[in-house]
């Protein structure tokens, strides 16, 4: 029999991610941001919880998000996670998916592999959904990160173009589920 905290247990790469944690910050003078709007959980965020905010965006009272394992969110109210699309894959061979607050939503990454190149650029989920073409500030702590468990510098907008050609109708999905 498995934990529940087991269940709930990060991949030790994304752990990792979020030991070290995301810097952001806002100039209020020049209205200016610099680094990753993101806070990584220390676990997948737990299924109830899930349950709870997704029957709120999709208006679906028997939606229960339960093809997904949310790992992080922005201020504003982002969600990243896997979609768990791949019968039979483990969670960090999943597409990764931004569920945004007002109603963005699309697939950022092929699998844990490349969000972490997304990292190491100095993108956060967010950023790389909405411009994987913008300049980060890369981060050093996540460039050794991903180049441990993800060998081969990838480009963000390499990146992100993959997964959205592998994967074009995850807007359609969320779409569907919807009231």
């Amino acid at each position: 029999m498995t934990d529940a905290t087991d269940d709930l247990a990060l991949p030790a790469a994304l752990a990792e991610v979020a030991a070290v944690g995301f810097e952001w910050e806002y100039d209020e003078e020049t209205d200016e941001a610099r680094g990753c709007d993101f806070e990584p959980y220390d676990r997948f965020e737990d299924p109830a919880k899930t349950a709870w905010w997704f029957r709120l965006r999709t208006g679906d009272p028997d939606a229960d998000g339960g093809e997904f394992r949310f790992f992080g969110s922005t201020g504003a109210g982002d969600y990243a996670g896997f979609w768990l699309a791949r019968p039979g894959v483990p969670v960090t061979g999943q597409p990764v998916v931004l569920i945004g607050s007002e109603g963005d939503r699309g697939v950022i990454a092929r699998d844990l592999g490349d969000l972490l190149w997304l990292f190491a650029a100095g993108l956060g989920p967010f950023e790389a959904f909405e411009d994987p073409e913008a300049p980060g500030e890369p981060n050093e702590a996540f460039r050794a990160i991903a180049e441990r468990h993800a060998p081969g510098r990838r480009s963000p907008a390499e990146i992100v173009a993959a997964a959205r050609a592998e994967f074009p109708h995850f807007s359609d999905l969320i779409d569907a589920m919807c009231r």
